[in-house]
């Protein structure tokens, strides 16, 4: 039975994550820290275990195997450090970290003590996703030469999360940026494992003055230029209904891919002969394929298997590189 604990408890995916973790019947939930009064009350509610307000409190009293990161993405880079230096397997909720150099941080701090950090990223467990990406490495639809993801909704407070959540989300230090760390990171995640790093890159981030309280930006889009193939990512926190939110298309020479999104989604593949589109059957896939918590527990378990790619911290470090060196060049033109 595997101890883990939950540092930060003020990323609202936090929840559904701990719920997960205890139906695997194979991890002990031992304690979690926050600072927050009522995150730490919520969680004596629905889940066992000690909470701390002090997250170095909570490392250095309990035995521990693992442990959950669930802070803003700037309090992560540091969490997750903490963490890998006493020896601790770590889970990391996407985008990584708010900056680079904290994405290189935790990245070597797990070289260091040669333990596992896994990047969860809430699509990695679609299997349509999954098989529509393994499609595409295997040349199913000749040579890539677009992979393009759009996530959208209305935004954190439209969408009822919680205070804790919006406040970090709302803060560029603490997020990394606005709609475009939360967002366009999904994106540049996908793009890094199918086309590798971009040779340029362009785009846009604005404010639409419809979320008077934000100063930051609530629509972006990227565009990644590889020498013979592109990517966009885009993100908004404005949008009405779901209408193109989420759904991935994968463009190649021989065909086109296109993946809705969610566990109940769909793949659809069009050719020369078939160019409305059929839809694809995803095949069955190991258990371990069937949420961020069964995954992690196998990577643990077995130093063998190989954490998904999408999920692999030296994937989401290179997503980590296009989303700084966006906020570069897009910083650079808007004080042109």
């Amino acid at each position: 039975m595997h101890r883990i604990a939950t540092l930060g408890l003020h990323h609202d995916h936090v929840w559904s994550n701990l719920k997960e973790l205890q139906q695997t019947g194979r991890a002990k939930l031992v304690a979690a820290a926050d600072t927050d009064h009522e995150l730490q009350n919520r969680y004596q509610s629905e889940f066992p275990g000690k909470t701390y307000q002090s997250y170095e409190k909570l490392l250095s009293d309990e035995e521990l195997d693992a442990v959950y990161i669930f802070g803003s993405n700037k309090l992560s880079e540091d969490l997750t450090v903490m963490a890998c230096e006493r020896g601790l397997h770590c889970l990391v909720e996407k985008p990584m970290a708010s900056t680079l150099e904290g994405a290189n941080r935790m990245f070597a701090a797990a070289e260091s003590a040669k333990v596992r950090l896994m990047i969860n990223w809430p699509f990695a467990w679609w299997p349509q996703l999954r098989h529509g990406i393994a499609m595409a490495q295997a040349g199913k639809i000749g040579k890539l030469w677009q992979v393009k993801y759009r996530a959208a909704h209305q935004g954190p407070v439209e969408l009822g999360c919680s205070r804790q959540f919006c406040e970090w989300l709302y803060d560029a230090e603490l997020n990394g940026a606005g709609a475009y760390m939360d967002y366009c990171c999904y994106g540049a995640v996908l793009a890094e494992l199918l086309l590798g790093r971009p040779a340029h890159i362009s785009g846009a981030k604005i404010s639409t003055g419809f979320k008077p309280d934000l100063s930051l930006e609530d629509n972006a889009i990227l565009v990644l230029t590889y020498p013979n193939a592109l990517a966009t990512t885009e993100a908004s926190w404005t949008q009405i209904g779901k209408l193109t939110s989420y759904s991935t298309t994968l463009y190649g020479s021989e065909g086109t891919l296109l993946i809705e999104p969610n566990h109940d989604g769909k793949i659809r593949l069009a050719t020369q002969e078939q160019p409305d589109g059929i839809e694809i059957e995803v095949p069955e896939q190991p258990s371990y394929f069937g949420n961020a918590s069964l995954h992690f527990l196998a990577a643990i378990e077995d130093p063998d298997l190989d954490i998904y790619p999408l999920c692999d911290a030296a994937y989401s470090r290179g997503a980590q590189w296009i989303l700084e060196e966006g906020i570069r060049v897009l910083s650079q033109s808007a004080s042109c």
